[in-house]
């Protein structure tokens, strides 16, 4: 069982609905960026760690780290260890008292940001579900991470496929209309139709 640590880099809105986002989580050491589907409420709760934000009065995850200091528990990592059917699972591992709670990647990673505590995702899960932009993603400094899903400019970053050939007078193999695909389904801020993308594009590679 391999971990591999993530980071939150920034949320933005699903396609699919108007009241579900995208959290994005980076490979640490690495170009794989994993996006997941999440609530507005817990959007809104990690987005405001991202950005420093306080409320005069705590809200719920803040609510839950105050309990969680006052009886001297503190959290050790949040670990995403399951991919079910389209729904990511994880776990809350704490140092004392050493327990192991089920949670929703949402909410564990909302409460992992207010412990400062490390974010780790199950290797099989990134290589299933991952998407990655190159190996010069590696390079990209803060301020590029932060705009890499809203601005991406092929002359920065390069994309998971190369691009498909110009010559005019062929037709367009099916892997170089899928490449088009999920190059404009990135652009478009469509990670969900990126991902099914991505993983036609791979069995039709593999056969």
């Amino acid at each position: 069982m391999e971990k591999i640590e993530v980071r939150p880099i920034g949320i933005t809105t699903s396609p699919e609905s108007s009241n579900a986002f995208a959290l994005i989580l980076k490979e640490k050491h690495g170009p794989r960026s994993l996006p997941i589907i999440i609530g507005q409420f817990e959007a809104q709760a990690i987005a405001m760690v991202l950005e420093g934000v306080t409320t005069p009065r705590p809200l719920t995850h803040d609510l839950f780290k105050n309990v969680l200091e006052q009886l001297d528990a503190r959290i050790e990592e949040v670990y995403i260890n399951d991919l079910r059917d389209g729904t990511f699972y994880a776990r809350i591992l704490f140092e004392s008292p050493p327990l192991d709670i089920d949670a929703r990647p949402s909410d564990a990673i909302a409460l992992a940001l207010r412990f400062q505590a490390p974010i780790y995702v199950d290797a099989e899960i990134l290589n299933q579900a991952g998407i990655t932009f190159g190996e010069r993603q590696r390079d990209i400094n803060e301020e590029q991470e932060s705009d890499l899903f809203g601005s991406m400019d092929e002359d920065e970053d390069e994309l998971p496929f190369p691009p498909p050939s110009k010559e005019p007078d062929r037709p367009k193999t099916r892997v170089e209309k899928l490449q088009e695909e999920l190059e404009k389904a990135i652009k478009d801020e469509n990670y969900e139709l990126a991902a099914k993308i991505r993983d036609e594009l791979k069995r039709i590679l593999e056969k």
